[in-house]
């Protein structure tokens, strides 16, 4: 008697996980993906899929989501939930879609709001096979040169140039010929990085499972059996540094991406994933960035959805019983009521949680708890140059210039953000320099004899608050000459390396945290979102930072979900989907991936046997 009691259990239980996990329709498929169209290059009708303006006639019918903003985060979701047939709303407060992976054009000049490279694009990767499958094959991307990055350590005569090169082994190899008294720990730090890439799987997995289960693996320890990354995650990188090496020319190599954190702050398998990132190449959208919103933007449409612009949430609507069931929206002097039974916010932690939910809802202490989880990041600051001349004629390429003052990086930034406001625009220790139209193969026929530069660096949101309250683009002469002194500073040290730029330079503008802010939404002016701290990526945070939340049916996703940039955002998106949706996405991409490789090993196999004939 027993025994069948165990048996039917246990067959039902067999049952409801193969249901779970293989049972429901998938939102991926290879026959949604169709060979790439001609490229849009009308700007009208470009426009009228980027920037349709919100009205109340164009929210569709009996919705089944509404997504807070359009970054990749929330289209990376919305996609996912609309590809099962589902209606979603995308509301993007800004004039366009895209969120920093929008495009504007000034003088003639394009720029990027904040996609500057992205890696992981090798065929059937899972990152590629997920961009195929959100813009069903109409996205095309161009493989930037092997030289991805120039990395110069120092000023003048004492300064020292590193070249990063892409690779399965070459980007190792070259290494090591730059450093060839560290060879051993270059091949330490490489051993780490396959370690941290192969498994960073299982830490996403941590958000998946229920939170309970969660947690009792991580403090009973059990998952240290299993995989290092759980220890890794919260070792900083600094520590993991000193311990490979006392070069700190190689360690600056180890932690140059740089996103308002120290090393010795921020965590060692984090950086060595953003390195990992462009191992099998770097890649920019051709077309420029904002190709991504756009082709997802014609997804969602495709299922009944719809992303709407000029569309600013100004408030959460929950029920009684704490439910979220909508949204609204400002529109001239009144607030639209939009509905739905989900809402995912992709605005970030604080602008949802602080700004976003009723006041009695934000005090709660489950609220409270989720937010001093988190910190706001530090504040960008782009400089976004035009010139006159092609890239030939200014001597510039796709490769990146990373610049910094000297080597030890902690000093560096821990100095430099413990400035005055007076101080901080003559000190500024480094900086990125960008070139889109050199990485974008269509720039040349699209804005010929022209080139563009992005310069990017870290600033204290603090040093430009006064200006909070004043309005864009009429801020004041007192602010536009302080917001000056930084991008001269910096449009000077770029000189030094590109001494064409200054008499080819036409256009210039600026960028603050408060246009980080007024254009992205972003809290703070923070683009990377929370900061990327040791605290946020301890595993117990890391478990109970999670989608869901404690607001019944609204969930998170974006940079504040897992990681920062367009890949950490575009995986927090994935998370939230799979969350909101009860449903494990991550199950049918990595079994189309599966397929998709056997195929393309079938064909190999059938293209040597034809010519062995």
């Amino acid at each position: 008697m027993w025994l069948l009691v165990f048996l039917v259990w246990f067959l039902g239980w067999a049952g409801g996980v193969y249901w779970y996990f293989f049972g429901r329709p998938s939102p991926f498929s290879e026959h949604c993906v169709r060979p790439p169209g001609p490229m849009e290059l009308d700007q009208k009708k470009r426009d009228k899929v980027l920037k349709q303006g919100f009205t109340r006639e164009k929210v569709p019918q009996n919705l089944d989501a509404i997504v807070i903003g359009s970054g990749i985060g929330g289209m990376t979701a919305a996609a996912t939930i609309a590809k099962l047939g589902k209606k979603v709303l995308v509301l993007e407060q800004h004039d366009q879609a895209g969120g920093c992976c929008h495009t504007f054009i000034e003088k003639g000049f394009e720029f990027d709001a904040g996609l500057h490279y992205i890696g992981q694009l090798h065929e059937n990767s899972l990152f590629r096979v997920v961009m195929d499958q959100l813009t069903e094959g109409q996205l095309q991307f161009a493989e930037l040169k092997q030289h991805f990055d120039t990395i110069v350590i120092g000023t003048e005569e004492e300064s020292r140039k590193y070249t990063i090169y892409t690779g399965k082994t070459e980007m190792e190899e070259h290494l090591k010929k730059q450093f060839p008294k560290d060879v051993k720990a270059v091949e330490k730090f490489f051993k780490f990085m396959k370690i941290s890439a192969r498994d960073t799987q299982y830490l996403a997995a941590l958000k998946l499972i229920p939170q309970w289960l969660a947690m009792f693996l991580l403090r009973s320890g059990l998952v240290n059996l299993w995989s290092s990354t759980f220890r890794l995650i919260g070792t900083s990188a600094t520590a993991v540094a000193d311990s490979i090496t006392s070069n700190k020319d190689l360690q600056i190599i180890m932690a140059y991406f740089f996103y308002g954190v120290p090393p010795r702050d921020s965590s060692s398998l984090i950086n060595a994933l953003l390195l990992h990132h462009y191992k099998r190449g770097a890649y920019f959208p051709k077309g420029g960035a904002s190709e991504i919103p756009f082709h997802i933007t014609k997804v969602i449409q495709k299922y009944g959805g719809n992303v709407l612009v000029r569309a600013p949430v100004n408030r959460i609507l929950v029920d009684s019983n704490g439910a979220a069931y909508g949204v609204t929206v400002r529109k001239g002097q009144e607030d639209v009521e939009v509905r739905a039974p989900i809402i995912i916010s992709n605005c970030g932690i604080f602008n949802t949680f602080k700004r976003l939910l009723p006041p009695e809802i934000q005090v709660k202490p489950e609220i409270q708890n989720r937010v001093e989880m988190m910190k706001p990041g530090r504040g960008s600051l782009l400089i976004f140059c035009g010139f006159d001349g092609t890239e030939e004629e200014l001597g510039i390429s796709s490769t990146n210039l990373w610049l910094f003052k000297n080597n030890d990086m902690d000093a560096m930034m821990d100095e430099f953000f413990s400035l005055g406001k007076d101080e901080a625009p003559d000190n500024i220790p480094m900086m990125m320099c960008t070139f889109p139209s050199a990485k974008d193969p269509t720039s040349k026929f699209r804005h010929p004899g022209k080139s563009s530069m992005i310069i990017l660096t870290m600033v204290n949101y603090e040093w430009f608050e006064e200006w909070k309250d004043t309005t864009v683009k009429r801020r004041g002469d007192d602010y536009m000459e302080y917001k000056m002194r930084f991008a001269n500073n910096l449009f000077d040290w770029a000189c030094v390396h590109y001494p064409k730029f200054r008499e080819r330079l036409v256009f210039q503008e600026v960028a603050t945290p408060l246009t980080n802010n007024h254009y992205l939404g972003a809290y703070r002016g923070a683009m990377y979102s929370a900061e990327q701290n040791l605290k946020r990526y301890h595993v117990d945070v890391m478990a109970k930072n999670r989608c869901d939340t404690p607001v019944k049916n609204l969930f998170i996703s974006g940079q504040d979900v897992f990681s920062c940039g367009i890949a950490g955002a575009l995986h927090g998106g994935l998370l939230c989907a799979a969350t909101a949706l009860g449903q494990i996405v991550h199950v049918d991409l990595l079994l189309l991936k599966k397929k998709l490789k056997r195929r393309k090993a079938r064909e190999m196999a059938a293209l040597a046997q034809k010519k062995l004939q």
